[in-house]
């Protein structure tokens, strides 16, 4: 590295006096003298110059060779300030990050307090308003039970909704992807909501078969069904295509939108605050069957709250799991509907004892 710079420094010299000597003017000896002094002062402070970048870069490449006999280097060091300011973030999958939520435990423990009485209470009033409203249960028509299992289930909705909106849902502070609604693209490959809603869809039904088949193989028969809110609706499914109506607004409308606000929406994006997002599903997926209150059930929609939880954790649109949950319900309410018009009896289908 010293021949080069040197060369360099008395090419520079020898310029400037080549300079020097071509002006028409009369320099003495001592004019030449200072002359040649500044030139080379010149070519000095060049050559410093020089030798410091020099010197700079061969201590550079000299810490790169000995972080890289240690398995480090720069340019890691590099991507992972970047990735701190949320850049290097881009590359994940939205499935494995965190909500950034706003709510506090205390925040988080009200408002599921609160969600839960006001089911509960909403349920006790709707049953002690009836025969003060003139409805005598016995006597109502398997129509006249749907329209009131509907409006029943829509005043439940709303009343849960409201409560659960009105502790959490706070603009001024809620990121955008909480409580989010976005029609837009629903085939985007990353973030569509319909598409992640069919691939949810069919990777919960091909589980849920294998589960099945898996119990019904361990256990020797298939288990019998327990009294959940299938088997109590069964008596109006296939009645008419008014209960139809009515059933396929209840589980197919109402319950998917409550569901997911409650289980999806607000306690899995809160529990992010404290755990990764993989554990959050899985853990809101336990509640939401425990909710049901159908041990037998439990790993059948254990693994459709996973499907849901994992679905909405990728899109962070709340139509992705909504669009799910309605197409399984209504399907199956669809499905035993045309199988009871065919003449099946879908008690014996479904093992209810």
């Amino acid at each position: 590295m010293a021949s080069p710079i040197t060369t360099g420094a008395s090419l520079f010299s020898q310029s400037s006096l080549f300079t020097l000597s071509l002006k028409p003017q009369v320099y003495s000896s001592k004019n030449l003298i200072q002359s040649s002094h500044r030139a080379d002062a010149n070519a000095l402070t060049t050559s410093l110059c020089l030798s410091n970048r020099a010197s700079r870069f061969h201590h550079l490449n000299y810490r790169n060779r000995e972080a890289s006999k240690r398995g480090l280097s720069s340019v890691c060091f590099y991507e992972s300030k970047n990735s701190s300011n949320g850049k290097g973030s881009e590359l994940e999958w939205p499935i494995v990050q965190r909500w950034d939520v706003p709510w506090e435990w205390y925040t988080v423990s009200l408002t599921s307090l609160a969600c839960g009485l006001s089911f509960v209470l909403t349920g006790l009033i709707e049953s002690a308003a009836l025969p003060y409203l003139g409805f005598q249960i016995g006597e109502l028509s398997l129509d006249e039970k749907a329209e009131i299992l509907f409006f029943d289930q829509a005043f439940a909705t709303a009343v849960v909704l409201a409560t659960l909106y009105s502790i959490t849902n706070r603009s001024e502070q809620n990121p955008d992807d909480v409580y989010r609604y976005d029609w837009r693209d629903p085939f985007n490959l990353q973030k569509g909501w319909l598409l992640w809603a069919v691939i949810g869809l069919i990777g919960a039904l091909i589980t849920i078969s294998l589960a099945g088949a898996a119990m019904a193989f361990l256990n020797g028969e298939p288990p019998q069904r327990e009294t959940d809110a299938l088997v109590r609706l069964l008596p109006l499914i296939g009645s008419s295509g008014v209960s139809t109506a009515y059933l396929v607004g209840i589980t197919g409308i109402l319950a998917p939108i409550l569901e997911e606000n409650v289980f999806r929406g607000f306690l899995m994006v809160a529990l992010t605050k404290w755990l990764p997002t993989p554990i959050s599903v899985l853990i809101s997926a336990a509640v939401f069957s425990a909710a049901h209150l159908t041990p037998g059930e439990f790993p059948q929609l254990f693994i459709l709250g996973t499907a849901l939880g994992l679905s909405y954790a990728q899109t962070r649109n709340l139509l992705t799991p909504i669009t799910i949950h309605a197409l399984w319900n209504s399907g199956v309410i669809l499905l035993l509907t045309f199988l009871q018009i065919q003449g099946y009896d879908i008690k014996e289908l479904l093992q209810v004892s």
